[in-house]
């Protein structure tokens, strides 16, 4: 018998949402698959999005050299940028386009001996104080680079730190700060995560790098209308018992019952990606209609609230998140972010469907974590 909990990827709203992402940038839009995807599976993520994306963009080496041995041909920018010579190489090797934030990474471009020109991607700090040049230093930066004569191409960028939230004017101050830092130098830009192509139409510029919009979920915490939801995390009902008033549910006994309450046991847990930290009231849709968890997330189990549904019972299919119930409905309830739940889910089988360009094929991969 097979566990029935799974995550089903929905790569046709993926490629719907880059394509969103890209016509509301106005420009071109590297498609961000760092972390597996924001745990949607790279591999399978970067295929579904060949035939369209401009790009993709990778945390690290070993995530770009992942999609270049299977197969993926498109431009790949390597966000954190080579950590020494030796992956330098492989990134010349493999055609790579490479971040370069700090002094150490050019001094490795200075003194490679490849006889590469690379694409350098520079990265400004302008106010998130992470990585990156100090905007005093930029133009030095741009010049050695240009200097080393091993530079095919330099874009200039920046990240924001803020720019999901409403009304906080730093991002405001971090755009006018880039323009200042490299007035006087030629290249792209590139200034927009998900929130600021979203909510700052003054800083779309050549390249966008959308993340967690491609998956569906509105980094300001709304809802944008455009965006399609892309994973399901779902599992079945496989047991059903009924409390009576004053009787305690679960670890913790945080959940008593002030009613006759038929609960339903759900194979997923936190062992799962579930947060641990979700509180009785949390959404969740059985049988695709709207209840809520009760009582403490186990490391394999959860219950839920089946009073009010009586036709659910054993084998009733439970959405944990997806189209019913917003991923980010969910990390609000738990306190936590949409982004680390979504990265946060592991154990049960990626099932991937949509594959193809409106094909409607669907393919179940496992263990493609």
């Amino acid at each position: 018998m097979t566990r029935p909990t799974s995550v089903r990827i929905d790569l046709a709203a993926l490629r719907h949402n880059y394509l969103h992402a890209r016509d509301v940038h106005g420009a071109r839009a590297l498609a961000v698959l760092k972390a597996n995807a924001y745990g949607h599976g790279a591999l399978a993520s970067a295929h579904s999005l060949a035939s369209i994306a401009d790009g993709f963009g990778v945390a690290f080496l070993d995530e770009a050299c992942a999609l270049r041995e299977g197969g993926v041909r498109n431009p790949i920018l390597v966000l954190e940028g080579c950590f020494n010579a030796s992956e330098l190489k492989i990134a010349n090797e493999l055609d790579l386009w490479v971040v370069v934030h700090q002094e150490e990474q050019i001094r490795l471009i200075e003194a490679s001996r490849t006889g590469a020109r690379f694409n350098v991607w520079l990265k400004i700090d302008t106010g998130m104080s992470r990585a990156g040049f100090r905007r005093s230093d930029a133009a030095q930066a741009y010049q050695r680079l240009q200097n080393t004569g091993k530079v095919s191409s330099i874009t200039l960028m920046t990240h924001f730190a803020r720019a999901d939230e409403s009304g906080e004017p730093m991002t405001a101050q971090q755009i006018e700060a880039f323009d200042a830092a490299t007035a006087t130098l030629k290249g792209e830009r590139s200034l927009c995560n998900s929130a600021g192509l979203l909510a700052w139409p003054a800083a779309r510029r050549d390249w966008a790098r959308p993340g967690l919009m491609l998956y569906g979920v509105d980094p300001r915490g709304g809802s944008e209308s455009e965006l399609q939801p892309v994973m399901t995390f779902e599992s079945r009902v496989f047991n059903v018992r009924t409390l009576e008033p004053g009787e305690s549910l679960g670890y913790g006994a945080t959940f008593v019952a002030s009613q006759r309450t038929r609960v339903g046991l759900v194979c997923a847990g936190y062992a799962d990606g579930y947060p641990q930290t979700a509180p009785t009231g949390t959404p969740i849709a059985v049988d695709g209609q709207a209840t809520a968890l009760i009582g403490r997330v186990s490391m394999d189990m959860l219950t839920v609230d089946l009073t009010a549904l009586p036709n659910a019972g054993v084998g009733s299919a439970v959405e944990l998140w997806g189209p019913r119930v917003p991923v980010a409905a969910v990390a609000r309830s738990a306190n936590r972010s949409p982004y680390e739940l979504l990265c946060a889910v592991k154990r049960a089988p990626l099932v991937h469907e949509n594959a193809g360009q409106g094909t409607g094929e669907a393919v179940r991969l496992t263990g493609t974590r």
